[in-house]
């Protein structure tokens, strides 16, 4: 599988399958049934805890899980809110107070955080804190500083996009047409969700294959060359196994990408 395929113990199937879901309180409802059986495996030693950390030895140590794992980590915060309001999340109507929020908060750089018990106030407290685990992450696992500089003010300047979005006429009905097609509107969740699951791939990948997944594969390539020159038809179908990885890897734009069917 070269790192990157299905876990040898997966979570829970419902609830998994569930992150494939567009719709957004579907995802919610998965991460809280999700967040409790990941930090019990962790907590009790059963999976290393940051994902970041796991090697192909470890239970769960490849590229799929890993991918999953850390975004679970930096979602924990805002599921941590402790008065939820996730219309501020979710709802039309409650994209622009939301979004203005978020803007009128100065960033800050802690993954430990206080919340006040005002959701409007600690919703935008838990995104940053998911983007700075998501950057402390990125160190512990070696990825290339430049796929994540500037982390929060990239995420603050899709805020602003999305802002503008919804100060379009007929915004609303428009997002309520795009969730029936099954698109992504620009609902704070998603502009969260999609954020926290792209850099979370990169910090997957890294801790598998280290900070160049390309120089990793044509490491594997020339092994495979060496080591099976006396046998083409296994070096055939290991390099294009190792291809194939390869495209499905830079291609996939969620850890259910990588399951093979």
């Amino acid at each position: 599988m070269l790192g990157w395929g299905r876990s040898k113990k997966p979570a829970p199937p419902s609830a998994e399958a569930a992150l494939g879901n567009l719709e957004p309180l579907a995802l919610l409802s998965a991460l809280d049934k999700l967040l409790p059986w990941y930090l019990k495996e962790t907590d009790e030693g059963r999976l290393v805890y940051p994902a970041c950390k796991r090697t192909l030895n470890d239970a769960d140590g490849n590229v799929r899980a890993i991918w999953e794992h850390t975004r679970l980590e930096a979602c924990r915060y805002v599921m941590m809110v402790p008065s939820r309001d996730v219309e501020l999340l979710v709802s039309a109507v409650r994209q622009p107070e939301m979004m203005d929020a978020f803007l009128r908060q100065p960033p800050h750089e802690e993954t430990v955080v206080d919340f006040k018990g005002v959701p409007v106030v600690d919703y935008p407290t838990a995104i940053t804190a998911g983007l700075n685990w998501l950057d402390h992450c990125a160190f512990l696992g070696g990825v290339d500083p430049h796929k994540f500089s500037g982390t929060r003010r990239v995420f603050r300047r899709l805020v602003v996009l999305a802002q503008q979005w919804w100060a379009i006429e007929n915004a609303g009905p428009r997002c309520y047409e795009m969730l029936a097609n099954r698109e992504v509107p620009p609902l704070m969740f998603y502009l969260m969700w999609q954020s926290y699951t792209r850099l979370a791939k990169e910090i997957a990948i890294a801790a598998i294959y280290g900070s160049s997944l390309d120089r990793a594969m044509e490491q594997q390539r020339q092994h495979f060359q060496t080591t099976l020159s006396s046998q083409p038809d296994q070096m055939q179908a290991a390099l294009s196994a190792l291809t194939e990885t390869t495209a499905r890897l830079k291609s996939a734009s969620d850890p259910s990408d990588l399951v093979r069917s």
